[in-house]
This record gives structure tokens, C-alpha cells and sequence, in this order.
């Protein structure tokens, strides 16, 4: 059987509340045994049997809360309908897995910024322990690159990443050119400062050879 945990130390492993430790209980859910002076313990095997090999009971037992996140480079993108559509997709997913929306969170910016105020707000979310996932339809939603440290940021406070579609989408080249612009801009910036007419010159270079190889 192993070693006993008290109702409050068996809470706090599977980060729920007592008091749904002790509704479980009584449903039968969890088992537990009594001791000399009847109180209520739960063995270490069943610990192991809830974390272990039954984690999609657990998620069953216990509400998984998920925040929902869309994002767009652009107005125009914004005004087409994409954050809506984004939404609506992971409204839908969500709603399948059974989990619990937390939050919706929009961002229009690109996936190179990284202060995006949806990206702090995530950050607020998961390390206040108020959320188990973030769902998202595609990688380069949630970020352009950097992408591995979000999700280990993350992980690190228990919270995982959910892709709808986990391969890449194909990009509309309008995004596409705005983000290498943005990185020819920064790279620029950091050469000859970013009041500089040279950089200045260089982007509005950089800008119309890439438009016009676009609409060839």
C-alpha cells in the first residue's frame, strides 16, 4: 500500500481543492482508508493510479481550464475576419475536449514582438496557477520564433500547449513580408541606430523589391 496521505497533501499533488479531495471520496472516485482514530487517508498507490495510468480520468475528475488564443499581424487581417475565425475554431475544439474556457485572448501584432499584451496576459494566467492550457490553431500563432521558451515558460508553471493544427499553415505573404521587414528593420536599427536615414532607406528598399516580386 505504500505510504498515507492526508486529504490536504493528496490536494495539493493533484492542485485541486480539499474539499473536492472529500467529494471524490464519498462518489467513490478515489479510495481511501481509515485509520485507528477514523480518519481518512489515501494510500500511495491510488495516488500513483490517478497521476499515472488513469491521467485522462484525472482531466475527467478534475475541470481542465483553457484559454483560448488568436492572433493577426495586421488591421486589415483583423477586419477580414481572421481573429474571428481563429476563435471559432478553438471555441469548437474546446468545447469538444470537454474543457473549461477560461479567457479569450486576441492579439493583433506580429509574431516577432515580443510584449505582445496577450503573451503577458497568458504569462499572468499560468503563473497565478488559474489555467491548465492554452489552445491555439496553429505554432506561428503564438510566435514567430522563440516559440520553445513560451511553452517551457509554460510547462514550468504547469500548463501545457494545445495546436489544432500542429503543422504549419500556409502564411499569406503580405504577414510574411511585414515580419522580415520587421527583422531587417531591428538588425538595421542596431548598425547605424534607428533614427538613421540609412535604415530608413534600406526598409523602403527592402520593402518595394519584396512587394513587387510578390505581385509578379
Amino acid at each position: 500500500m505504500g505510504k498515507l496521505y492526508r486529504i490536504k497533501e493528496v490536494a495539493e499533488i493533484l492542485g485541486v481543492h480539499p474539499k473536492t479531495v472529500q467529494k471524490w471520496a464519498r462518489e467513490g472516485k478515489i479510495k481511501v482508508v481509515y485509520t485507528i482514530g477514523g480518519r481518512r487517508r489515501v494510500p500511495e498507490s491510488e495516488i500513483r493510479r490517478l497521476l499515472g495510468e488513469e491521467v485522462k480520468r484525472v482531466d475527467e475528475i478534475r475541470e481542465v481550464r483553457a484559454v483560448l488564443y488568436a492572433r493577426v499581424s495586421s488591421y486589415d487581417q483583423e477586419q477580414h475576419g481572421d481573429l474571428d475565425r481563429q476563435l471559432e475554431l478553438l471555441r469548437k475544439y474546446a468545447q469538444k475536449k470537454g474543457y473549461k474556457i477560461v479567457e479569450e485572448i486576441k492579439d493583433r501584432a506580429s509574431g516577432l514582438k515580443e510584449d505582445r499584451k496577450g503573451i503577458k496576459r497568458i504569462f499572468e494566467l499560468a503563473e497565478k496557477k488559474l489555467i491548465d492550457k492554452v489552445i491555439v490553431t496553429y505554432p506561428d500563432r503564438l510566435a514567430r520564433f522563440g516559440l520553445k521558451y513560451i511553452e517551457r515558460h509554460l510547462n514550468y508553471c504547469g500548463v501545457s500547449v494545445e495546436y489544432i493544427k500542429p503543422k504549419e499553415q500556409k502564411e499569406s505573404k503580405e504577414e510574411l513580408i511585414e515580419d522580415l521587414i520587421s527583422i531587417i528593420t531591428s538588425f538595421a536599427g542596431k548598425l547605424y541606430g534607428m533614427r538613421s536615414h540609412k535604415v530608413k532607406k534600406l526598409k523602403e528598399t527592402v520593402e518595394k523589391e519584396l512587394r513587387e516580386d510578390g505581385s509578379d
